[in-house]
This record gives C-alpha cells, sequence and structure tokens, in this order.
C-alpha cells in the first residue's frame, strides 16, 4: 500500500469513528494487503473461503470452517451502529433464546462487521457481550477486501453503486442456509423472531416439519 492509499485510510478512520477507532490501526494494517477472495453467489456453488478472525480472536477460514455442511443465519452489523442495528440484534438474540439448545449444534449464527477497519476482535467481542451474545453465534471481522468479497457473494448488495456505497445500509437483512445443499434464502431483520426461525426451519432438513390435517366425518 502506497503512502497515498495510507494516509486516504487514516484520515477515513478519523473522520468516521473519531479516537476511538486509533486502537484498531495496528490490527488494520495486518491485513490491508492481502488480495481479495473471488465473489460468488449462494446458489452457484461454494462461497469465498478467506481466513476471518472471529471476536474470540480465532482465525478461521470462512467457508470451511464456518459454512461447510451448516445450517447457518448470517447478518452484517457494526459496533458502532446506533441507528437500526440495536433493534436488529435485538431481534436476533430472541431468535438465538427461540433456537434454545440447537444453536452452535444445529444452527450457526455469524455477524460479519461492515468496517472491519475498525471492528477489530476485541472491539467485536465488547459489542457481542453487550447484548448478551451466547456460544453458537460468532462475530466476524478480517482483511478489508475480505470482508467485501463475502458482503457480495451473500448477497448484501445493492445494484445501485450509489446506495450500495453506503455500508451502513446494509446492516438490517439476515442470509440464511443450509450449505450442505446449497440452499440459500433472505429474510429482513426486523420482521417477528417467530418468522426468522420459520425461515431457519424451511432450510433446515433436520426439523420434521407437520401440518394439521383436519379430521373427516
Amino acid at each position: 500500500m502506497d503512502t497515498d492509499d495510507k494516509m486516504f485510510t487514516r484520515r477515513t478512520l478519523l473522520a468516521g469513528f473519531g479516537v476511538a477507532a486509533l486502537g484498531a490501526l495496528a490490527f488494520q494494517r495486518s491485513m490491508l494487503d492481502r488480495e481479495p477472495v473471488p465473489q460468488r453467489a449462494p446458489g452457484t456453488g461454494r462461497l469465498p473461503n478467506p481466513t476471518v478472525f472471529t471476536h474470540e480472536g480465532k482465525a478461521v477460514k470462512f467457508y470451511d470452517d464456518l459454512i461447510r455442511d451448516k445450517v447457518v443465519a448470517i447478518s452484517m452489523t457494526y459496533a458502532q451502529c446506533t441507528a437500526t442495528c440495536p433493534a436488529t440484534m435485538g431481534n436476533l438474540i430472541r431468535v438465538q433464546d427461540m433456537l434454545g439448545e440447537r444453536i452452535g449444534r444445529d444452527v450457526f449464527m455469524y455477524s460479519i462487521t461492515l468496517f472491519p477497519e475498525v471492528d477489530t476482535p476485541r472491539v467485536l467481542k465488547q459489542y457481542a457481550e453487550k447484548f448478551g451474545v451466547k456460544p453458537g453465534w460468532t462475530f466476524l471481522t478480517g482483511a478489508p477486501s475480505d470482508i467485501e468479497s463475502l458482503r457480495f457473494a451473500l448477497g448484501f448488495y445493492d445494484l445501485d453503486p450509489a446506495v450500495d456505497a453506503i455500508r451502513t445500509q446494509h446492516a438490517n437483512m439476515i442470509r440464511i442456509g443450509n450449505a450442505a445443499y446449497d440452499r440459500w434464502t433472505m429474510s429482513p431483520g426486523l420482521v417477528r423472531p417467530e418468522l426468522i426461525v420459520s425461515t431457519i426451519n424451511h432450510v433446515d432438513r433436520s426439523v420434521v416439519h407437520t401440518a394439521h390435517i383436519p379430521a373427516t366425518a
């Protein structure tokens, strides 16, 4: 990365998030030079497989370690969000509670930061603890180029480049999928938690779906 690029990144962080962002610069510099991963959309084969970092500080491969053969619910957020993110997070907390013991066993929840320049594993851990996130729900960060690749591949984008450039507007949708069958769908983050759980159940083949059949005379 040349000097001009470094100065641009530094100015962007300071303007957007103030002095609090300074603690993230060392983490950011360690990842900025990594090459982007090719973008793939759900339903067209395996998702990108970059190295990402959990809120516990563990390095993992996105597809191989987190997605392969799993039922997943993936959202995008950022720790500095004060607009709609708290409501979406509150909704997902209720989803987590409704899923109970299935979380981390049958269903895995992931939240990927929209601002990896600022949201280090330490910042995301504090964010997760603030909302009472339990095991089975993991917050992720990584190289900005890798996060952008995942954002597009998972469908968190707008066809209008001007709208898409506003990263904060990608925080209120949930990508839900069963990677074993490459079966994917999407849910708004602010619908009733029961509907989100129903969408998860729809892709989870281990759940027995039954319907009430009226008795005949």
